[in-house]
């Protein structure tokens, strides 16, 4: 890992000769989940009295939330800490990659005062105060076991009419390819009333859509609970005055009828199915380690379809997995075309450190893995088309999210779009940012849709 010759100080004397506690800065990468934590430790530093920025060039320190979920995201944020250290930034450096690297980050980064493990940031603050104190700071539990909860300080960095909510945090399944498990350990739920009460800190703050989201959120509540508890979440969340409400990461096998009546009978509660189902032939789901999925994919899924008929379904797939065969792939074009998802996200395999996966024998080669998404993707192309062209002229709820100044284009979402992985409605007619508006789909594109606002107010 390159790094900066520049001598390291203690970032405290810039702060001491202007008499006052220092800037701080974040960047933030990773998911929706990384998200949440950077927003808290955001929230704990303001309340301690700290200044926060977005803007690097301002701060006297920053700190890189990171990801070390698959390689390209360890890389990205190693491309990001050193960026800033060649920039004589001091980093605190917290997240996954903190977790799984402590003590190479610190050897190889004189810049990094200090390391914070995903299961840590709560003690961001103190943290800062040793850092300012000339200590170099290695704060990483080794299973990580903190559960935030609403009383926790949080400063959304999500546009004001959307918020994500963390229901549980780590996981007990043990896929072969993922990491999790080892990053932020064990699955930990949070109680239904906090999650209910930051439900409702959110909808007086004008929030209009909530995304709930852990590792498996159809898991939510059985730690805790003794058993899955998501249906009784979302009768409980119907009670939040929140018009949207999203749920992330759904397992199919946890889609139960309970779960899918609440879906149906709760009315804010979208029909928004996102389903990582990541294969479909047996052998490569065994292969997994999810060998429970091989059976149900199929019939589940007609099951969904037929108990929520309007639902949208997206899903994300994994190519080039050691031993998938060009047999195996074509069984997964044919699931693709047959099942005609709304959404797909394609991955190549990406061999991760630690997990089963890394060492299992026949690897396919990158570029055969590479070729293979493209492929998929080609592949769902006009199926994505096909399933946005039938929402033309339909009169939906959008919310508004954004107006270009200059051009004065308006972009929001209707219910089949999450954000960030999904497309956005380009609107035209009266409408104002952080409003729910009343428009008529007008035309449809590969990923994204047209609409016009009509008169009446959504619902």
């Amino acid at each position: 890992m390159p790094t900066s010759n520049s001598p390291v100080l203690a970032p405290d004397a810039t702060a001491r000769s202007r008499g006052k506690r220092p800037t701080v800065a974040f960047a933030h990468l990773g998911c929706e989940k990384n998200r949440v934590d950077s927003e808290h430790m955001l929230g704990l530093l303001e309340a301690a009295g700290y200044g926060v920025s977005s803007e690097e060039t301002v701060a006297d320190l920053v700190v890189v939330n990171t990801c070390s979920f698959i390689q390209e995201a360890r890389e990205e944020s190693v491309r990001t800490l050193v960026r800033l250290a060649e920039e004589g930034k001091q980093l605190i450096i917290a997240g996954c990659l903190a977790q799984h690297f402590q003590a190479e980050l610190l050897e190889a980064l004189p810049e990094a005062r200090a390391v914070v493990g995903s299961g840590d940031y709560q003690h961001i603050v103190s943290v800062l105060e040793r850092v300012m104190a000339g200590e170099r700071v290695r704060q990483v539990s080794a299973v990580p076991t903190f559960l935030a909860d609403e009383h926790v300080p949080r400063k959304r960095t999500t546009a004001n009419a959307v918020a994500y909510v963390k229901v549980a945090e780590g996981c007990d399944y043990r896929c072969a390819f993922c990491i999790i498990p080892h990053l932020r350990g064990n699955q930990r739920s949070r109680s239904m009333e906090s999650i209910q009460a930051e439900a409702q800190q959110l909808a007086e703050q004008g929030v209009q859509e909530l995304i709930l989201i852990s590792q498996i959120t159809t898991n939510y509540g059985r730690d805790r609970y003794g058993k899955p508890m998501l249906a009784e979440l979302l009768r409980m969340l119907g009670t939040v005055a929140i018009p949207w409400i999203r749920v992330h990461y759904a397992y199919p096998t946890g889609l139960t009828p309970e779960v899918l009546a609440a879906f149906r009978e709760v009315p804010n509660v979208l029909p928004y199915l996102d389903l990582p189902l990541q294969h479909s032939h047996p052998e490569i789901l065994r292969a997994m380690n999810r060998p429970w999925q091989a059976d149900v994919n199929g019939a589940l899924l007609d099951r969904l379809r037929h108990q929520l008929p309007d639902a949208t379904i997206r899903t994300t797939l994994i190519v080039g997995f050691p031993g998938e065969t060009e047999a195996h792939f074509s069984h997964l074009e044919d699931f693709v075309q047959r099942q005609q998802f709304d959404h797909v996200g394609v991955f190549a395999f990406s061999p991760e450190e630690g997990t089963t996966a890394a060492t299992l024998p026949n690897p396919v080669s990158h570029a055969v893995a590479e070729a293979r998404r493209d492929r998929l993707m080609q592949l769902q192309q006009p199926i994505a088309q096909q399933r946005n062209q039938a929402w033309v002229g339909r009169v939906v709820p959008v919310l508004v999210e954004k107006e270009d100044p200059t051009t004065g284009e308006v972009l929001g979402r209707c219910s089949r779009f999450a954000p960030e992985v999904d497309g956005v409605v380009h609107l035209q007619g009266p409408a104002r940012v952080g409003a729910m508006v009343q428009a008529r789909i007008t035309a449809a594109h590969l990923y994204d849709l047209e609409a016009a606002t009509v008169d009446h107010a959504a619902p």
